[in-house]
């Protein structure tokens, strides 16, 4: 090969390269916030509107969750849960939120009471 024929091929790399060198990835620029203490993965209410669910089966075990990298600096991470859904328990995962300040997040949890078993939490307070 000679010079020539590599001159082309080299200009195109270096041409490839400087048009890479512009690309930077960075965490998200802080913006006003409609709602600072909603969670930042928008689901569904876990309770209906009277706040009971109730199922006559208990929960399966919590499945082992794979923690995302930090959204953003600050995120808390909050666990998945079973849900109640259409007489069956539903996996609702994991999330990240903002934390609100002077509070802190109520898990999800399933207590065994009268008439069968009982969802509760998934709320923020102080």
């Amino acid at each position: 090969m000679t010079s020539q024929t590599l001159r082309p091929s080299v200009a195109a790399l270096l041409l490839g390269i400087a048009s890479l060198s512009g690309c930077v990835v960075g965490p998200a620029p802080y913006g006003p916030l409609a709602y600072p203490s909603y969670p930042v993965y928008s689901q569904p209410a876990p309770y209906p509107l009277d706040g009971v669910i109730m199922s006559t089966t208990p929960p399966p075990p919590p499945r082992v969750e794979v923690i995302p990298a930090l959204p953003f600096v600050g995120a808390i991470w909050i666990s998945g849960y079973w849900n109640w859904s259409d007489n069956r328990h539903v996996w609702v995962p994991g999330h990240y939120a903002r934390p609100v300040p002077g509070h802190r997040f109520q898990p999800h949890r399933w207590e065994q009471g009268r008439g069968g078993w009982h969802l509760s939490g998934g709320f923020w307070t102080r």
